[in-house]
């Protein structure tokens, strides 16, 4: 057995079990409950992925969500930025279980096996060794779910429609579909998580104007993001696509910048915008 231990344990979100159990709690404890709408069923999540002090509650808020479910979830799906390998196409690694201070938790390896002979993704595991923008969800769906597998693909350039096969094939890998059609597919027990920030170091008011922009382009299932506009942008333009083809609907749930932390002149001058939605 290959393990991916957590590597932003500790500074990303706490490394003790009880604490992160706690500090989990205190974001979901946070989440104004008037605002879940109980008829959603999400299929999918866009969330953060910054530290869980600047972003644990906007996730939280989309995370919530899952308590709606009218489904079982076995397997999530994980796609997000490659920060610290410069990565082209999509990458999956060779692990077969991710770590956390929550417990472990197994990777599919059979979809993985099935993507590469595809030839739709590649084995690396120097896009998923030091990469935060996965790892920072897996806790948050330990506190949501008892058991699940998961699919881990890092994001690199690539194109919209790489992202839609991916999708298309994993969500329903039994059924033949013609290379333009991914109409009517079957979630199979899966949920979909799209690991994004929106823009980088700009001060307060330009990045609220430019986050504006950013969440009406993908509420409009836009697939025209830029680096500019969201670091997870590749991932997210393919998955856009992926729910126009499929006239899935997206819902903004939570929105917040760093600066709005601590809410300090001096923190307003250069910061990082958060959003959480959900697809249904």
């Amino acid at each position: 057995m290959k393990y991916r231990l957590p590597v932003v344990s500790g500074r990303f979100y706490p490394s003790s079990p009880e604490l992160l159990r706690n500090e989990l709690a205190q974001y979901f404890a946070s989440v104004d409950e008037a605002n879940i709408q109980a008829e959603i069923s999400p299929k999918a999540l866009i969330v953060p992925h910054a530290g869980y002090y600047y972003s644990g509650t906007v996730a939280a808020y989309a995370y919530t969500y899952l308590k709606n479910l009218n489904q079982p979830i076995d397997r999530v799906i994980l796609l997000g930025p490659s920060h610290q390998f410069p990565l082209q196409g999509c990458a999956v690694p060779s692990h077969d279980v991710f770590v956390t201070p929550l417990g472990e938790i197994p990777v599919d390896r059979a979809a993985c096996e099935h993507l590469l002979e595809l030839g739709l993704v590649h084995e690396e595991d120097k896009a998923h060794n030091w990469e935060h923008s996965l790892e920072v969800q897996l806790p948050f769906l330990q506190s949501r779910f008892n058991y699940f597998k998961i699919l881990p693909i890092t994001v690199g350039a690539v194109q919209p429609d790489q992202i839609s096969k991916i999708l298309k094939t994993l969500l329903k890998p039994s059924t033949a579909l013609s290379q333009d059609s991914i109409t009517q597919v079957d979630l199979l027990n899966t949920l979909i998580i799209i690991s994004t920030d929106l823009s980088h170091y700009h001060n307060y008011e330009k990045a609220q104007f430019l986050d504006a922009d950013t969440v009406a382009a993908i509420l409009h299932l836009d697939p025209s993001l830029q680096p500019q506009d969201a670091c997870g942008y590749f991932a997210l333009n393919g998955f856009l696509r992926f729910c126009k083809c499929n006239s899935w609907q997206i819902q903004l749930v939570n929105q917040a910048n760093s600066g709005d932390i601590d809410g300090l002149p001096e923190s307003k001058k250069e910061v990082v915008g958060y959003a959480s939605f959900i697809a249904y």
